[in-house]
C-alpha cells in the first residue's frame, strides 16, 4: 500500500470512529450516520488533493454537498469531545498531524 492509500485509509478510520461515537449517543440517527459514512468514503476515495493535504478540514476545495458538509461538521464537533476517551492514541496522532499542517502553512 502506497503513502496516499494509507492517508485515505487513515482518514476513513478516523471518520468511522467519529461516526460510531456520534451514533452511539444518537441511536435515532443511525440511518443518517450510515449514509454519511458511505458518502464521505466515496469523497475520500475520489479526492485529487490527498497527496498534499492532511484532512478535509484543511483542504481549499470542499467537495461535500452542503447537506453532508453540515452533517460532517455536526458529527465531528460532537465526537471530538469524546475521542480522547474512546481512542486516545488516534486522537493524539490526529492532533499532531493537524498541528504539523498548521505550522507548515504558516511557514
Amino acid at each position: 500500500m502506497n503513502k496516499i492509500d494509507q492517508k485515505r485509509e487513515n482518514e476513513k478510520r478516523i471518520l468511522k470512529v467519529m461516526v460510531d461515537i456520534y451514533q452511539r449517543k444518537h441511536p435515532q440517527e443511525s440511518k443518517m450516520c450510515e449514509d454519511l459514512y458511505k458518502y464521505a468514503c466515496l469523497r475520500i476515495d475520489k479526492c485529487p488533493f490527498m497527496e498534499t493535504k492532511t484532512f478535509c478540514s484543511g483542504c481549499k476545495v470542499h467537495c461535500y454537498q452542503k447537506e453532508y458538509r453540515g452533517q460532517v461538521k455536526a458529527v465531528m464537533r460532537f465526537s471530538g469531545k469524546y475521542m480522547l476517551f474512546y481512542h486516545p492514541i488516534l486522537t493524539i496522532k490526529h492532533g499532531w498531524l493537524s498541528l504539523k499542517e498548521r505550522k507548515r502553512k504558516d511557514v
